[in-house]
C-alpha cells in the first residue's frame, strides 16, 4: 500500500486487493503514531480508486469481474464496521 517513503502503491492485480484489504483493516487496527487518522483516511480512498479502476478495467470478463465484486462487498462490510463502530477504531 505506502512504500518506505509514504508514497501509495498502486493496487493492480487481484492479489495486490486481496492481501490488500488485509492491510489496510491492520492498518486501520494499528496504534502507532505514524498511522494517523490522515494516512487511514488516505489509505482507504486510494484503495477504493484502485478498487474502481480495475472494477471498470475487468468489466468485460465474466470471472474476473466476479472477484473484483467480491473484494469490493467485503470493502463495504468493512466501511460498514468503521461507521457503525463495530469496527477498527475509526
Amino acid at each position: 500500500m505506502f512504500d518506505q517513503s509514504g508514497q501509495w502503491l498502486p493496487l493492480e492485480t487481484f492479489d495486490d486487493f486481496d492481501n490488500g484489504l488485509g492491510d489496510l483493516i491492520d492498518l486501520w487496527s494499528s496504534t502507532a503514531k505514524t498511522d494517523t487518522q490522515e494516512r487511514k483516511k488516505a489509505a482507504l480512498a486510494h484503495y477504493k480508486a484502485d478498487l474502481e479502476a480495475a472494477t471498470l478495467q475487468w468489466v468485460d470478463n465474466k470471472a474476473k469481474s466476479k472477484k473484483y465484486a467480491a473484494i469490493a462487498q467485503e470493502l463495504a462490510e468493512f466501511e460498514e464496521a468503521l461507521a457503525d463502530g463495530s469496527g477498527p477504531t475509526a
